[in-house]
């Protein structure tokens, strides 16, 4: 699996509170529909005043191709359209990985 881990860095316009809230509420919406989707998950610092991000962002594809179909699908245009409303594009790092499981307690 190809996953894609941002670290995330709200807009001076808005608080953590509203940037949680607008990132897990209304944009959670539209990037749950994202095409070749596998798992979509967002973390928030347990103490954002002592935190230098925001938020963590992963999402999960097949592979590196779907990926990159994802984003330039509609979708993910949609997506990165709403996104440039509340978030400082490009002030937390970036990675493109590919996940190795150790541990799976699901299993």
């Amino acid at each position: 699996m190809t996953k894609l881990v941002e670290f995330l860095v709200r807009n001076d316009e808005y608080s953590h509170e509203e940037f949680v809230e607008r990132w897990q509420g209304e944009h959670a919406d539209i990037a749950r529909e994202m095409p070749g989707l596998k798992r979509y998950s967002t973390s928030v610092p347990v103490n954002p005043d002592d935190a230098e991000y925001d938020g963590v962002l992963e999402l999960t594809f097949e592979d590196g191709r779907a990926l990159n179909d994802a984003f330039e699908s509609d979708v993910g245009q949609e997506v990165m359209d709403d996104a440039a409303e509340f978030i400082d594009p490009g002030a937390g790092p970036r990675m493109v990985v590919e996940e190795t499981v150790h541990v799976d307690a699901d299993e």
